[in-house]
């Protein structure tokens, strides 16, 4: 196993989810954010997260106490110069992660690569604050991230082959399998794909077509699809879908991903799905 060092930004669902995967398979692991807080409830999802991996006979008991004697936790962001591969899992803000981008840019080693989970921001934009964005890189990684196999991998306009190719092994390595987005769109491919379909399936709801309950069974009867839209607009967040159309919309200008009403007043709200209690489906 490989005893390189990734640099993990931000602590939450999809960040604590990379850390962990990159620690099972060998990696060192700085994994960073704001507070003493945010670190110990990611840290604490990933210990659950083992747990059941072990309980299922997925994981060794030693190898997921191994994995997580690789995590290291930390406030300050300059802990992370170390790493040969930076991935950012923060908020969907494009000027949160150009600031974000711009600090990295003279903590890390020039060879560095600094990767984005961003599912809907176009890399050139992130990358345009840097002073190397030929490195700057998209790895879109699903939630939950040591389930979902997938990870979407984005150039943007002045992303190297070197820093693409150094991406592609580090998340295949981790056991996932990879697409390129050779062209940097807003949303890129799964991203508008959803959104698309979550727009038009809760148009159909808001404008009283159908419930949400049948909207989801259509498309999973219907389509074969694991989980329904709005279900999946629930388990990833609400606010988090219409943030990302928000960024295709503003992009684009294409009607197909401007934010429904219902989905903004849920929103508005406080209706975010799992996280809160209730969205399209009720959870208490």
């Amino acid at each position: 196993m490989s005893q390189r060092t990734v640099a993990v930004i931000g602590a939450g669902l999809m960040g604590s989810g990379i850390a962990q995967e990159s620690a099972v398979n060998g990696w060192n692991v700085i994994l960073r954010d704001v507070s003493d807080e945010a670190l110990a409830r990611g840290v604490a999802g990933i210990e659950k997260s083992l747990a059941k991996f072990t309980e299922k006979g997925k994981i060794a008991q030693a190898d997921a106490e191994a994995a997580l004697s690789r995590i290291t936790t930390t406030t300050d962001l300059a802990a992370a110069a170390p790493a040969e591969i930076v991935v950012e899992a923060i908020f969907e803000n494009v000027q949160v992660k150009q600031e974000l981008f711009v600090a990295l840019d003279s903590i890390v080693a020039n060879d560095a690569v600094l990767a984005s989970n961003t599912s809907a921001i176009p890399i050139t934009t992130i990358a345009s604050a840097t002073k190397y964005p030929e490195r700057v890189v998209g790895a879109h990684f699903f939630s939950p991230v040591p389930m979902m196999k997938l990870c979407e991998l984005i150039r943007g306009y002045k992303t190297s082959d070197e820093a693409l190719a150094r991406t592609r092994e580090y998340a295949e390595g981790i056991g996932k399998t990879c697409i390129v987005v050779e062209r940097d769109v807003a949303g890129f491919v799964t991203t508008r794909l959803i959104a698309a379909l979550s727009n038009e399936a809760i148009a159909l709801v808001e404008s009283g077509v159908a419930t949400a309950e049948d909207v989801d069974i259509a498309c999973k009867l219907g389509f074969g699809h694991a989980m329904g839209p709005l279900a999946t607009a629930d388990l990833t967040g609400n606010d988090i879908l219409m943030h990302a159309t928000e960024n295709i919309y503003a992009d684009t200008r294409d009607s197909k991903f401007a934010a429904p009403e219902l989905l903004q007043r849920m929103v508005i709200a406080g209706d975010l799905g799992r996280k809160s209690g209730k969205g399209f489906y009720d959870y208490q």
